[in-house]
């Protein structure tokens, strides 16, 4: 991959940003929310989060980067870890009936885990994901978006989360395994919060305060509509994006 090219490319999306104060940037309903489980502290992860930052350009393709922290005590503590991201990746495993986890993983739509930098193997995951419910966001005034999602008796009930993310941040890594290293990172979790529930039978309807649900280290959010299966996520239905 040329560089130049990524970073010229990664611009023009972060062009979005840069709207007039109070102006909200919406993405369409997308086809698949690709999940990365990686770590600054990881050898493999680089590869991983270049893949990711490229899948993120596409309209069809949520992307979020979960920065876990179980290889912090390898020298390097991840400057974007949090441990929920590690618990919704333990989450993950035990639904599937696995007993253990690694980076880089990509999760596709809450189904389908593929090793994160394989470019093939991941665009087999995500040729084959669509997206069971449409997600419309839209903006109400400079302070709220609205978040709706038809009926559908066909379909379980499901949460509606928040997740809030960093368009992008360089990071020098001085310890680790990538050590020296200035590396790149994009679409970066933040926190991730749960807005309420959607109803196969009525749908749902939900108003988001920006301010509420963005920090000040957050660029934007996905809203997803995500199955559960007992306390486990499970498969996701929908999801779409904003950017303030």
């Amino acid at each position: 991959m040329n560089i130049l090219w990524l970073r010229l490319r990664l611009a023009a999306t972060l062009c979005l940003v840069t709207l007039p104060a109070g102006a909200v940037e919406i993405s369409s309903s997308a086809d698949a929310v690709v999940e990365l489980f990686t770590s600054q502290g990881c050898s493999r992860c680089p590869d991983a989060d270049r893949l990711l930052a490229q899948l993120g350009e596409r309209e069809d393709i949520v992307a979020l980067a979960y920065h876990i922290d179980y290889w912090d005590y390898i020298g390097w503590e991840d400057t974007f870890a949090l441990p929920e991201n590690t618990e919704l990746q333990k989450g993950y495993a035990q639904s599937w009936g696995k007993n253990r986890i690694y980076t880089p993983q990509m999760v596709i739509n809450g189904q389908n885990a593929v090793v994160g930098s394989d470019a093939i193997e991941a665009e087999q995951a995500i040729s084959q994901a669509v997206s069971l419910l449409p997600v419309t966001l839209r903006a109400n005034g400079s302070d709220s978006v609205v978040f709706s999602a038809p009926a559908d008796e066909t379909l379980s009930s499901a949460i509606v989360w928040v997740v809030p993310y960093r368009a992008r941040a360089d990071v020098m890594i001085e310890r680790g395994e990538n050590s020296g290293q200035a590396l790149t990172y994009t679409h970066i979790v933040t926190a991730r919060q749960a807005i309420g529930m959607w109803n196969p039978l009525e749908g749902a309807e939900i108003t988001i305060p920006l301010e509420e649900v963005l920090g000040p280290d957050s660029d934007g959010a996905a809203v997803i509509v995500q199955e559960k299966d007992g306390a486990l996520p499970g498969r996701i239905l929908g999801a779409s994006t904003f950017i303030r």
